[in-house]
């Protein structure tokens, strides 16, 4: 269910009249379909991306619905739904499943620092639990927590737990991941890094989920239906065309740059919760010269 390019969306947001920050649901509307026009192949709300861990929990859960509702069953949505605390992982899992969602997407807990045999648990009892399809994360540069490989592959024992979003950006992790999952042909090996995405799909991973794809869809969607057909001239292409892009979403921590070229292309605010602060003008302005040098904003 899981493959090609899934974009990680930012949650758009706004100030109230008053000064608080809210969801600004017309613009995730707009937001989804427009990445649907594009041709991206998947949605996943309320990760990293998309501020999770500053969204209340009905807050969470409404940002799920109106993907689900939006997206109508056009493309799959994974939502976030992870958590260092087990029941509480649970308990968004479920909420999602109400939502609709067609899976979730689960990283590693943080801070706990919990051993591989207390990750396994985890996952497991989070799959078991919320009876929905789940994809585990590995980004060890946030957690503070690795997921190895073959703790991966024991989870690929289980049909509940069907992919993994590794984003450490390292290609020798790749390698053993598909050299350890040789037999779990359902198993989807998930990009979580923009840079590298090109060699990921060339060493025989199944896709992305995609911070740029927010500001260019249809480039993340190309390069990865061009890696599925084996046109990897193409691929190739679209890869330098798409890396410059990368590096300048992630000039700052994410999701304050791409949440600013969304807002520079007309599609929200650049609102964004403390303890993150948006783009100041200056860096603000060195983007949009970066956007405009790409053709992404007129």
């Amino acid at each position: 269910m899981f493959r090609g390019a899934l974009t990680a969306l930012i949650t758009p947001m706004r100030r109230t009249a008053g000064g608080a920050s809210e969801l600004d649901e017309p613009a995730l509307i707009a937001l989804v379909e427009a990445q649907i026009a594009a041709g991206i192949h998947g949605l996943v709300p309320c990760g990293t991306t998309g501020e999770a861990t500053t969204l209340s929990a009905a807050e969470h859960v409404r940002v799920v619905e109106l993907t689900v509702k939006t997206a109508r069953r056009r493309v799959p949505v994974l939502a976030g739904a992870g958590a260092n605390d087990t029941a509480h992982a649970v308990s968004l899992a479920k909420a999602c499943k109400a939502a609709g969602a067609d899976g979730t997407l689960q990283v590693t807990p943080y801070y706990n620092r919990p051993t591989q045999a207390g990750l396994v648990a985890h996952f497991r009892a989070v799959a078991e639990a919320s009876g929905l399809p789940v994809v585990v994360y590995n980004v060890p540069g946030r957690t503070g927590c690795d997921l190895l490989p073959e703790t991966v592959a024991e989870l690929a024992g289980d049909p509940r737990i069907v992919g993994i979003k590794e984003a450490t950006g390292d290609l020798n992790r790749a390698a053993r991941l598909r050299e350890l999952l040789a037999g779990r042909s359902d198993f989807a090996l998930l990009s979580g890094d923009d840079f590298t995405v090109f060699p990921f799909l060339a060493l025989g991973g199944h896709g992305v989920i995609s911070v740029t794809s927010n500001v260019a869809p249809q480039w993340v969607a190309g390069l990865c239906d061009a890696a599925a057909a084996g046109r990897w001239d193409e691929a190739r292409a679209l890869h330098d065309r798409h890396y410059p892009l990368a590096r300048a979403l992630f000039s700052q921590p994410n999701p304050i740059p791409v949440k600013a070229a969304v807002a520079l292309q007309g599609r929200c605010t650049d609102d964004i919760r403390l303890p993150l602060v948006p783009l100041d003008r200056p860096a603000r302005e060195g983007l949009a010269d970066t956007l405009r040098t790409l053709g992404l904003l007129s």
